[in-house]
């Protein structure tokens, strides 16, 4: 069986993508891509490595998830040439670290095994926090209100955890991390939220300070989704961080920062913009081809480990009335680019069509993901291990 790739002879195959569905390849087109024979593709498909599905209009024949295959080729790249694996290790390469807190696999992302957009159906964020912690579910404390704090939820959040630092030890275990973190969460959804946050569940407390009680179903749904997000960035800098003995607190500080940034949380902020650049232009198509024309993404559209596209977005836009030109908006991106929205864009049409404060859509972001971060912590302080990769010498 020859179930070596060509290399050479990935390029010249691009016109073998089927123009009714672009995600997908026939069987021939799937092997002349790898550049392998027929046989080779159906053993990387029966060890789960190719996605098939039925052709729609052949029934003896299949098709091909073209990410896939692309995955396949850049994976088999990678692995002829060591030094180049693990210099691209930290840019969506190889898994880096093992953790059985979340992982994504086939479109779906799951939460110690439990499918999160499933979870999120009913569950509230204090109940997925007893599912990443381990630990019975928490009630995030009193919530106390900050000092009225400037900047951005970020830095709102940042400042209020930042006031507890005296009162932080390192190495906190058992029912003291347990209320530490507790506290930390309660903290951030204080600060971002702008004001006093009442008792009882987050999301009704979040919808209650916000008034918009309507929208605690859907602010709920939002919180269980961004919980995890398996190695993300600011997730990386919380394990970096707790790796070193940092305590509960630093670490999560150490995310708030790292998730501010416009290519990650911050992404919010872009598609913010780009929905106002929509409104001023009147025309949705035009503002995506005007997009296009510059040269410049659309933001919050696409993901790179969702090809399919994104289930946080299409669980959470499910449950939200969508305004027509926003449905427009969708489609134009779709067609134009073949892009479906990110959890980014979903979160920030949930802060629009509820009418919540400008910037809810990171303000929840930072809550949810708080809690990830805190599970992540937990388990790297747990393992002992510092997170200390070496540089290569430009």
């Amino acid at each position: 069986m020859d179930c070596t790739i060509n290399l050479e002879s990935t390029n010249q195959y691009e016109s073998f993508i089927l123009p009714e569905a672009p995600h997908l390849l026939s069987a021939e087109e799937a092997s002349q891509r790898l550049g392998v024979r027929p046989a080779s593709l159906y053993a990387y498909v029966s060890r789960g490595l190719v996605r098939a599905l039925p052709h729609p209009d052949d029934p003896r024949a299949r098709l091909y998830e073209r990410a896939d295959i692309d995955a396949l080729i850049e994976r088999k790249r990678r692995q002829a040439r060591p030094s180049a694996a693990a210099a691209t290790a930290l840019d969506w390469g190889l898994p880096v670290l093992a953790t059985s807190i979340s992982s994504i696999a086939d479109g779906h992302l799951t939460y110690r095994g439990r499918d999160a957009v499933e979870l999120s159906e009913t569950a509230t964020l204090e109940e997925a926090a007893a599912l990443l912690w381990q630990m019975p579910a928490p009630d995030f404390e009193a919530r106390p209100s900050p000092p009225s704090l400037a900047g951005s939820p970020i830095d709102r959040a940042v400042a209020a955890l930042a006031a507890d630092l005296p009162a932080t030890l390192f190495g906190e275990r058992s029912g003291r991390l347990a209320r530490r973190a507790n506290h930390g969460v309660g903290r951030i959804a204080a600060a971002v939220a702008g004001g006093p946050l009442g008792m009882g569940p987050l999301h009704v407390a979040l919808a209650e300070a916000w008034s918009a009680p309507d929208a605690a179903d859907a602010i709920r749904r939002a919180l269980v989704l961004v919980a995890d997000h398996e190695l993300n960035a600011s997730t990386f800098a919380v394990r970096v961080a707790a790796s070193t003995g940092a305590s509960l607190t630093h670490a999560i500080i150490a995310g708030l920062v790292t998730l501010a940034g416009p290519i990650h949380g911050g992404a919010t902020q872009r598609v913010a913009a780009f929905l106002d650049e929509v409104g001023r232009i009147g025309d949705p198509n035009e503002a995506v081809r005007a997009r296009l024309a510059r040269g410049e993404p659309v933001p919050g559209f696409g993901h790179r480990l969702y090809p399919n596209g994104d289930p946080r977005a299409r669980s959470l836009l499910a449950t939200i009335p969508l305004a027509p030109e926003q449905e427009a908006l969708l489609a134009s991106v779709e067609a134009a680019t073949g892009e479906l929205p990110s959890i980014d864009v979903a979160l920030v049409i949930l802060e629009r069509n509820y009418t919540l404060p400008r910037d809810a859509a990171l303000a929840l972001f930072a809550i949810g993901r708080s809690v990830g971060w805190i599970a992540h912590a937990m388990e790297q302080a747990e393992s002992g291990q510092l997170i200390r990769p070496r540089a290569a010498a430009a």
